[in-house]
Order: C-alpha cells, then structure tokens, then sequence
C-alpha cells in the first residue's frame, strides 16, 4: 500500500500578509503559499516585488493576488480585507505585519512622526484584526478546529527598551497588549490570535545594523546564538502558528530573536 500524501499544513486556507511586498512580510507570503493557503499579498508603495511574487506563486500552481492598500487608514483597510474575500471567496488567516520606523531621540522627534509609526504599526493593526474578524464570523465553522487565526507581528522592542525608538517600542508594546486582550476576548469563537517577535533579522528596514562587518560584530554581541536570523526563520514560526499544528495556542508571543531577550549583557555578570 502506498504512502498517504502529506497534506500541506494551509491547504484549503485563505490568507491575507499586510505589509508583504519585502523583507518579513514577502518571506511570510512566500511560504504561507508554499504550505498550500492561497494568499493576499498587501502592498502600500512598493507595487512591483508584491506582483511578482503573485506571479510566482501562481507560477507554482498557488493561488496569490497583489492588493494595494494603505492600513492605517480606516478605509483602505476596509476595502483590503474586502477586496480579498472577494478574491477567494473568504479569510481564514491574517498576519498582521505592516510597519515602519521614524527614529529619533526624544527631544528631537516630531508629533507627525510619532504619530505616523503609531498609525501604522498599532493602529493598522487594530483596523486590520477587525476587519478580519468580521470577515472571520462571516465564514464557516470549523468543528473540532479553530475557525480562524491571526498572528500580529511584534518585536522583541515589546519587552527590550530602545533608546531613540520611543515611537516604535511603544507600537510593539502596545502590540502586546492588543493581541493578549483580542485572544481573550475572541477565543469563545474559536478565533486564535497570537503574535510573533522578531529580533534582528537580515531586512532592508535595519540594513544600517548588519551592513558592514563592523555592524554585524557589534549586532551579534546582543545575539547568544550567534547569527543574525533570516526572514524565512520567521515565516516558518508565523506557518506553524497559523496551523491546527497550534490548535490550542492563544493569546502567546513567539519569540523569534537567537536569544536577543534572554538579557545576554549578564553572560558575565553572574
């Protein structure tokens, strides 16, 4: 008798990535499909990497569409969720990754752009979550299963201050926050939500930090591991999550960092 074919672990899934057209968001996308989940790829001004990995994955026999939107705005994140129920019929799935830095030390920061990494990285979230959750309670249920899923992306900046990041840190914490009361709050209907946090990961947005070799030897001091973590590494932990492998995790950040949280400055100062 032959072997039964392993299942992918999205099959029949329908996803949407905010935020998806480099970097975290593109890797997630990427392998969302690879595990068999037809996938909204959200783009805000970077139209041209989102379509092409729309193409690619229909190349490979997925199901993608390229959806441009911008998610702190109410409307916008409105017609994005929207626009990819009318794509694939429903949303199971969401990854809410979109974010920006605006850095500067506190005396020099402006309100528009604290203001703006505020928009973004919570507020989008808090439109996007909604959003799928209505499109979420629209759709079947799913007995023995959860019905739908979310995985908010965070930080490892949800715990660890940083200094000159006032803006960001409060967005990542406040992404803590955000997701532990929607899991509490949506868990009755069997709707997971959970969070991932990554540390210092290989992306354009924090090229300055392992760009050079000198950077990437400072960077690493901070990482017990010992290398800087890839977007795949994350993709992977996002998958897994959004899985009936996870079926029973709510509520719970992920972290994804080599040990960047473990405080590794005390290494010697036991």
């Amino acid at each position: 008798m032959s072997e039964p074919a392993i299942r992918p672990l999205l099959a029949g899934r329908r996803a949407l990535v905010t935020g998806a057209s480099s970097g975290i968001g593109f890797a997630v996308a990427r392998t969302l499909a690879e595990a068999g989940a037809a996938v909204a790829v959200n783009y805000h001004s970077s139209r041209e990497p989102a379509e092409k990995l729309v193409e690619e994955i229909r190349a490979a026999g997925g199901k993608a569409v390229a959806i441009g939107a911008d998610v702190s705005e109410e409307a916008e994140a409105v017609r994005l969720v929207n626009e990819t129920v009318a794509e694939f019929g429903g949303l199971d799935l969401l990854v809410s990754n979109s974010g920006i830095q605006k850095d500067a030390k506190l005396g020099e920061m402006t309100l528009k752009d604290w203001q703006a990494v505020i928009a973004v990285n919570l507020t989008g979230q808090f439109l996007c979550c909604r959003e799928a959750v209505r499109a979420f309670r629209a759709g079947p249920d799913r007995p023995g299963h959860a019905r739908a899923s979310i995985v908010c992306m965070s930080s490892v900046h949800e715990i660890i201050p940083w200094a000159g990041h006032v803006n960001y840190a409060a967005s990542k914490g406040g992404i803590h926050m955000m997701m532990q009361t929607l899991a509490q709050e949506l868990a009755p209907e069997r709707i997971r939500v959970n969070a991932v946090a990554p540390g210092a990961i290989r992306t354009p947005i924090n090229k300055e930090a392992w760009g050079t070799d000198e950077a990437l030897e400072k960077l690493l001091r901070l990482i017990p591991y010992g290398r800087i973590g890839e977007p795949a590494d994350v993709a992977r932990a996002v998958t897994w999550l959004l899985s009936d492998e996870a079926e029973y995790v709510t509520g719970t950040t992920l972290f994804v960092d080599g040990g960047m949280s473990l405080y590794p400055g005390f290494v010697d100062n036991g």
